[in-house]
Protein backbone atom coordinates (compact mmCIF):
# COMPACT_ATOMS: atom_id res chain seq x y z
CA UNK A 1 0.00 0.00 0.00
CA UNK A 2 1.07 3.46 -0.84
CA UNK A 3 2.42 5.75 1.80
CA UNK A 4 2.69 9.54 2.40
CA UNK A 5 5.24 10.29 5.03
CA UNK A 6 4.80 14.36 6.28
CA UNK A 7 8.17 15.11 7.58
CA UNK A 8 11.69 14.24 6.87
CA UNK A 9 14.82 16.00 6.66
CA UNK A 10 16.46 14.70 4.12
CA UNK A 11 18.27 17.43 2.67
CA UNK A 12 19.43 18.13 5.97
CA UNK A 13 20.76 14.51 6.25
CA UNK A 14 22.44 14.77 2.91
CA UNK A 15 24.31 17.90 3.52
CA UNK A 16 24.82 18.28 7.40
CA UNK A 17 25.85 14.60 7.99
CA UNK A 18 27.07 13.95 4.27
CA UNK A 19 25.02 11.05 3.95
CA UNK A 20 24.18 9.69 0.68
CA UNK A 21 20.31 8.87 -0.18
CA UNK A 22 20.84 7.19 -3.46
CA UNK A 23 22.93 4.27 -1.01
CA UNK A 24 21.27 1.51 0.78
CA UNK A 25 20.78 2.29 4.38
CA UNK A 26 23.26 -0.61 5.40
CA UNK A 27 26.36 1.14 3.27
CA UNK A 28 25.41 4.28 5.10
CA UNK A 29 25.73 2.35 8.92
CA UNK A 30 28.52 0.76 7.67
CA UNK A 31 30.11 4.27 6.86
CA UNK A 32 28.86 5.58 9.78
CA UNK A 33 30.03 3.52 12.62
CA UNK A 34 31.18 4.76 15.61
CA UNK A 35 28.86 7.54 15.25
CA UNK A 36 26.87 5.82 18.03
CA UNK A 37 22.81 5.69 17.99
CA UNK A 38 22.52 8.49 15.31
CA UNK A 39 24.92 6.42 13.19
CA UNK A 40 21.91 3.81 13.04
CA UNK A 41 20.21 5.64 9.80
CA UNK A 42 17.09 4.27 8.84
CA UNK A 43 16.09 6.22 6.50
CA UNK A 44 17.69 5.76 2.06
CA UNK A 45 15.85 6.39 -1.08
CA UNK A 46 15.86 2.41 -2.19
CA UNK A 47 14.32 1.74 1.84
CA UNK A 48 11.72 4.78 0.69
CA UNK A 49 10.87 2.58 -2.63
CA UNK A 50 11.05 -0.65 -0.94
CA UNK A 51 8.09 0.62 1.37
CA UNK A 52 6.30 2.23 -1.24
CA UNK A 53 6.84 5.93 0.71
CA UNK A 54 5.27 7.83 -3.01
CA UNK A 55 5.68 11.07 -1.63
CA UNK A 56 6.97 12.68 1.34
CA UNK A 57 7.13 16.15 3.02
CA UNK A 58 10.73 16.82 2.50
CA UNK A 59 11.77 19.82 5.01
CA UNK A 60 14.39 22.66 4.56
CA UNK A 61 15.21 22.61 8.25
CA UNK A 62 17.95 25.22 8.93
CA UNK A 63 17.73 27.39 11.67
CA UNK A 64 20.21 28.48 13.99
CA UNK A 65 19.79 25.66 16.06
CA UNK A 66 20.81 23.54 12.56
CA UNK A 67 23.26 25.30 11.02
CA UNK A 68 26.89 23.45 11.05
CA UNK A 69 29.20 25.41 13.35
CA UNK A 70 31.45 27.31 11.07
CA UNK A 71 28.18 28.83 9.67
CA UNK A 72 26.89 30.34 12.91
CA UNK A 73 28.52 33.98 13.61
CA UNK A 74 25.49 35.38 10.92
CA UNK A 75 22.90 32.88 11.84
CA UNK A 76 20.53 34.91 9.42
CA UNK A 77 22.16 35.01 6.87
CA UNK A 78 23.27 31.61 7.15
CA UNK A 79 20.14 30.32 7.51
CA UNK A 80 19.11 31.53 3.99
CA UNK A 81 22.74 30.25 2.71
CA UNK A 82 22.17 26.49 3.87
CA UNK A 83 18.09 26.34 3.10
CA UNK A 84 18.79 27.58 -0.18
CA UNK A 85 21.98 24.83 -0.49
CA UNK A 86 19.15 22.31 0.78
CA UNK A 87 16.83 23.58 -2.41
CA UNK A 88 19.76 23.20 -4.83
CA UNK A 89 19.81 19.80 -3.58
CA UNK A 90 16.44 18.61 -4.20
CA UNK A 91 15.95 20.38 -7.21
CA UNK A 92 19.25 18.13 -8.57
CA UNK A 93 17.99 15.04 -7.25
CA UNK A 94 15.00 16.15 -9.53
CA UNK A 95 16.99 17.16 -12.32
CA UNK A 96 18.96 13.53 -12.36
CA UNK A 97 15.51 11.57 -12.15
CA UNK A 98 15.74 10.98 -8.47
CA UNK A 99 12.61 12.70 -6.84
CA UNK A 100 9.71 14.87 -8.76
CA UNK A 101 9.36 17.93 -6.72
CA UNK A 102 5.27 18.25 -6.57
CA UNK A 103 3.94 21.78 -6.31
CA UNK A 104 0.18 21.77 -7.41
CA UNK A 105 -2.73 19.03 -7.37
CA UNK A 106 -2.13 18.50 -10.99
CA UNK A 107 1.03 16.79 -10.76
CA UNK A 108 -0.45 15.32 -7.60
CA UNK A 109 -2.54 13.44 -9.64
CA UNK A 110 -0.41 12.63 -12.24
CA UNK A 111 2.48 11.42 -9.98
CA UNK A 112 0.49 9.24 -7.70
CA UNK A 113 -1.76 8.08 -10.94
CA UNK A 114 2.09 6.72 -11.72
CA UNK A 115 2.54 5.41 -8.82
CA UNK A 116 -0.57 3.60 -8.20
CA UNK A 117 -0.36 1.77 -11.52
CA UNK A 118 3.44 0.37 -10.38
CA UNK A 119 2.40 -0.90 -6.80
CA UNK A 120 2.23 -4.59 -7.51
CA UNK A 121 3.09 -7.17 -5.02
CA UNK A 122 6.53 -7.46 -4.98
CA UNK A 123 6.83 -10.46 -6.43
CA UNK A 124 5.71 -9.56 -9.74
CA UNK A 125 7.52 -5.78 -9.96
CA UNK A 126 8.96 -5.83 -13.46
CA UNK A 127 10.15 -2.29 -13.67
CA UNK A 128 11.83 0.32 -11.54
CA UNK A 129 9.26 2.56 -9.14
CA UNK A 130 8.65 5.72 -10.85
CA UNK A 131 10.64 8.97 -9.04
CA UNK A 132 9.86 9.46 -4.84
CA UNK A 133 7.35 12.09 -4.97
CA UNK A 134 8.71 15.43 -2.74
CA UNK A 135 6.38 18.50 -1.39
CA UNK A 136 9.37 21.19 -0.16
CA UNK A 137 8.35 22.85 2.92
CA UNK A 138 10.68 24.82 5.67
CA UNK A 139 10.48 23.75 8.97
CA UNK A 140 11.86 26.89 11.25
CA UNK A 141 11.15 29.88 8.74
CA UNK A 142 14.85 31.85 10.26
CA UNK A 143 15.97 31.48 6.70
CA UNK A 144 13.26 33.63 5.15
CA UNK A 145 15.30 36.60 5.36
CA UNK A 146 12.08 38.76 5.61
CA UNK A 147 8.05 38.25 4.86
CA UNK A 148 8.38 40.04 1.84
CA UNK A 149 10.39 37.73 0.42
CA UNK A 150 8.41 34.96 0.70
CA UNK A 151 7.38 35.05 -2.99
CA UNK A 152 11.16 34.22 -3.70
CA UNK A 153 10.70 30.61 -1.92
CA UNK A 154 7.38 30.19 -3.40
CA UNK A 155 8.61 30.68 -6.72
CA UNK A 156 11.55 28.17 -5.80
CA UNK A 157 9.24 25.66 -4.86
CA UNK A 158 8.39 25.66 -1.72
CA UNK A 159 4.93 24.91 -0.54
CA UNK A 160 4.25 24.87 3.25
CA UNK A 161 5.92 26.16 6.19
CA UNK A 162 6.75 25.57 9.84
CA UNK A 163 7.24 29.15 11.37
CA UNK A 164 8.50 27.12 14.50
CA UNK A 165 11.20 24.90 15.64
CA UNK A 166 12.91 24.46 18.83
CA UNK A 167 13.49 27.70 21.10
CA UNK A 168 13.19 30.88 20.36
CA UNK A 169 13.36 31.75 16.91
CA UNK A 170 12.91 35.35 14.44
CA UNK A 171 9.20 34.69 13.70
CA UNK A 172 7.76 32.82 16.67
CA UNK A 173 8.49 30.69 19.87
CA UNK A 174 8.91 27.10 19.54
CA UNK A 175 9.03 24.05 21.07
CA UNK A 176 10.81 24.92 24.63
CA UNK A 177 9.71 28.77 24.49
CA UNK A 178 6.68 30.66 26.06
CA UNK A 179 7.21 33.12 23.73
CA UNK A 180 4.45 33.73 20.96
CA UNK A 181 4.26 35.47 17.76
CA UNK A 182 6.83 38.59 16.85
CA UNK A 183 5.84 41.36 14.29
CA UNK A 184 7.42 39.21 11.79
CA UNK A 185 5.46 36.21 12.30
CA UNK A 186 2.48 38.21 11.99
CA UNK A 187 3.86 39.79 8.57
CA UNK A 188 4.85 36.17 7.42
CA UNK A 189 1.22 34.41 8.08
CA UNK A 190 -0.43 37.45 6.21
CA UNK A 191 2.11 36.69 3.29
CA UNK A 192 1.72 33.10 3.36
CA UNK A 193 -1.98 33.67 3.47
CA UNK A 194 -1.54 35.98 0.18
CA UNK A 195 0.20 32.97 -1.52
CA UNK A 196 -2.72 30.27 -0.25
CA UNK A 197 0.62 28.19 1.40
CA UNK A 198 -0.71 25.90 4.02
CA UNK A 199 0.87 26.51 7.36
CA UNK A 200 2.69 23.55 9.44
CA UNK A 201 1.75 24.17 13.67
CA UNK A 202 4.26 21.41 14.42
CA UNK A 203 6.62 22.88 17.07
CA UNK A 204 4.95 25.97 17.72
CA UNK A 205 4.58 27.42 21.95
CA UNK A 206 1.33 27.08 23.08
CA UNK A 207 1.30 30.98 23.22
CA UNK A 208 1.97 31.07 19.18
CA UNK A 209 -0.68 28.10 18.61
CA UNK A 210 -3.10 29.93 19.49
CA UNK A 211 -2.19 33.72 18.20
CA UNK A 212 -2.10 31.80 14.69
CA UNK A 213 -4.86 29.99 14.66
CA UNK A 214 -6.74 33.35 15.36
CA UNK A 215 -5.11 35.54 12.91
CA UNK A 216 -4.45 32.47 10.16
CA UNK A 217 -6.86 32.07 7.45
CA UNK A 218 -5.75 29.22 5.38
CA UNK A 219 -5.13 25.76 5.83
CA UNK A 220 -3.72 24.43 8.54
CA UNK A 221 -2.24 21.11 9.70
CA UNK A 222 1.08 19.25 12.12
CA UNK A 223 3.20 17.47 10.23
CA UNK A 224 4.51 15.95 12.81
CA UNK A 225 3.01 16.06 16.29
CA UNK A 226 1.59 13.32 18.99
CA UNK A 227 -0.77 13.28 21.82
CA UNK A 228 -0.28 15.06 24.94
CA UNK A 229 -2.87 13.01 26.70
CA UNK A 230 -0.84 9.83 25.92
CA UNK A 231 2.56 11.33 26.15
CA UNK A 232 2.75 14.49 28.43
CA UNK A 233 5.30 17.03 26.87
CA UNK A 234 5.03 20.59 25.72
CA UNK A 235 6.45 19.09 21.83
CA UNK A 236 2.77 17.26 21.82
CA UNK A 237 -0.82 18.91 21.30
CA UNK A 238 -3.59 18.93 23.69
CA UNK A 239 -6.61 17.34 22.78
CA UNK A 240 -7.84 20.99 22.29
CA UNK A 241 -5.39 22.03 20.19
CA UNK A 242 -6.17 18.64 18.19
CA UNK A 243 -9.38 19.57 17.80
CA UNK A 244 -8.93 23.00 16.89
CA UNK A 245 -6.90 22.16 13.45
CA UNK A 246 -9.55 18.95 13.44
CA UNK A 247 -11.97 21.73 13.07
CA UNK A 248 -10.14 23.68 10.86
CA UNK A 249 -10.00 20.30 8.63
CA UNK A 250 -6.28 19.96 9.14
CA UNK A 251 -4.10 16.42 9.04
CA UNK A 252 -2.12 15.62 12.36
CA UNK A 253 0.77 13.80 11.35
CA UNK A 254 1.75 10.69 13.99
CA UNK A 255 6.11 10.37 14.32
CA UNK A 256 7.70 7.24 15.54
CA UNK A 257 9.99 8.63 18.32
CA UNK A 258 10.16 6.11 20.88
CA UNK A 259 10.09 9.41 23.28
CA UNK A 260 7.11 10.51 21.69
CA UNK A 261 4.60 7.61 21.66
CA UNK A 262 5.48 6.40 24.71
CA UNK A 263 5.03 8.40 28.38
CA UNK A 264 8.36 8.50 30.72
CA UNK A 265 10.81 6.91 27.36
CA UNK A 266 13.87 9.02 28.06
CA UNK A 267 16.26 9.81 25.31
CA UNK A 268 19.81 7.91 25.94
CA UNK A 269 18.40 6.42 28.97
CA UNK A 270 15.36 4.38 27.93
CA UNK A 271 15.76 1.13 25.96
CA UNK A 272 13.08 0.42 23.16
CA UNK A 273 12.92 -3.46 24.28
CA UNK A 274 9.69 -4.32 24.04
CA UNK A 275 8.33 -1.37 22.41
CA UNK A 276 6.61 -1.86 19.22
CA UNK A 277 4.89 -0.18 16.50
CA UNK A 278 1.39 -0.33 18.05
CA UNK A 279 2.45 2.28 19.82
CA UNK A 280 2.30 4.69 16.70
CA UNK A 281 -0.85 3.28 16.71
CA UNK A 282 -2.32 4.41 20.25
CA UNK A 283 -1.86 8.35 18.76
CA UNK A 284 -3.45 7.77 15.52
CA UNK A 285 -6.35 6.26 17.19
CA UNK A 286 -6.54 8.58 19.91
CA UNK A 287 -6.37 11.45 17.15
CA UNK A 288 -9.52 9.26 15.29
CA UNK A 289 -11.40 8.88 18.49
CA UNK A 290 -11.46 12.87 18.90
CA UNK A 291 -12.51 13.11 15.13
CA UNK A 292 -14.86 10.59 15.12
CA UNK A 293 -13.76 9.40 12.14
CA UNK A 294 -10.08 8.36 10.72
CA UNK A 295 -10.03 11.16 8.00
CA UNK A 296 -7.80 14.03 9.40
CA UNK A 297 -4.54 11.74 10.81
CA UNK A 298 -1.68 10.30 8.88
CA UNK A 299 2.24 9.93 9.16
CA UNK A 300 4.61 12.43 9.92
CA UNK A 301 7.80 9.59 11.11
CA UNK A 302 10.43 12.41 10.96
CA UNK A 303 12.23 8.88 10.72
CA UNK A 304 15.62 10.44 9.79
CA UNK A 305 15.04 13.97 12.45
CA UNK A 306 18.20 13.11 14.51
CA UNK A 307 17.90 9.67 15.64
CA UNK A 308 18.60 5.92 14.79
CA UNK A 309 16.90 2.91 15.43
CA UNK A 310 16.92 2.30 19.27
CA UNK A 311 14.93 5.32 19.54
CA UNK A 312 12.58 3.73 17.21
CA UNK A 313 10.00 0.77 18.03
CA UNK A 314 12.07 -2.83 18.37
CA UNK A 315 9.85 -4.12 15.81
CA UNK A 316 11.06 -1.63 13.05
CA UNK A 317 14.32 -1.14 11.20
CA UNK A 318 13.86 1.09 8.29
CA UNK A 319 11.47 3.35 7.24
CA UNK A 320 10.01 0.70 4.69
CA UNK A 321 8.55 -1.20 7.92
CA UNK A 322 6.29 1.52 7.61
CA UNK A 323 4.10 -1.25 5.78
CA UNK A 324 3.75 -3.44 9.28
CA UNK A 325 1.10 -0.45 10.48
CA UNK A 326 -1.27 -1.66 8.25
CA UNK A 327 -1.91 -4.86 10.12
CA UNK A 328 -1.69 -3.24 13.44
CA UNK A 329 -4.41 -0.61 12.50
CA UNK A 330 -6.41 -4.08 11.38
CA UNK A 331 -6.15 -5.12 15.32
CA UNK A 332 -7.81 -2.16 16.01
CA UNK A 333 -10.91 -2.74 13.83
CA UNK A 334 -9.61 -0.04 11.36
CA UNK A 335 -11.20 -1.19 7.83
CA UNK A 336 -8.93 -1.47 4.69
CA UNK A 337 -10.55 2.06 3.24
CA UNK A 338 -9.28 3.61 6.72
CA UNK A 339 -6.27 2.23 6.30
CA UNK A 340 -5.51 3.98 3.09
CA UNK A 341 -6.58 6.81 4.67
CA UNK A 342 -4.58 6.50 7.23
CA UNK A 343 -1.34 5.92 5.41
CA UNK A 344 -1.33 7.75 2.20
CA UNK A 345 -5.26 9.23 1.78
CA UNK A 346 -5.77 12.22 4.07
CA UNK A 347 -2.72 13.84 3.34
CA UNK A 348 -3.56 13.49 -0.28
CA UNK A 349 -6.96 14.92 0.61
CA UNK A 350 -5.57 17.66 1.96
CA UNK A 351 -3.07 19.07 -0.28
CA UNK A 352 -6.02 18.87 -3.56
CA UNK A 353 -8.03 21.11 -0.75
CA UNK A 354 -5.25 23.05 -0.02
CA UNK A 355 -4.50 23.64 -3.45
CA UNK A 356 -8.05 23.96 -4.70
Amino acid sequence: MLIVDAHLDIALNALQERRDMLSPVQVTRDQEQGRGEYGETTVSFPEMRRGRVALCFATLCASSANLPIAQTQQPQNSSYQFAKEQLRYYQSLEEHGHIRIISDATHLVSHLAEWQAWDTPEEDLVADPPPLGFVISIEGADPIIDPEQLAEWYEGGVRLIGPAHFGDGRYTGGTGSEVGLTDLGRRLLQQMMQLHMPLDLSHLSDAAFWQTLTMFECAVFASHSNCRTLVPHPRQLTDKQLRAILDRGGVIGVTVANWMTVPGWVIGESSNHGISIATVVDHIDHISQLAGHCHQVGLGTDLDGGFGIKEIPADMDTIADLQMLAEQLRRRGFTEPDIAAVLHGNWIDFLHRAWS
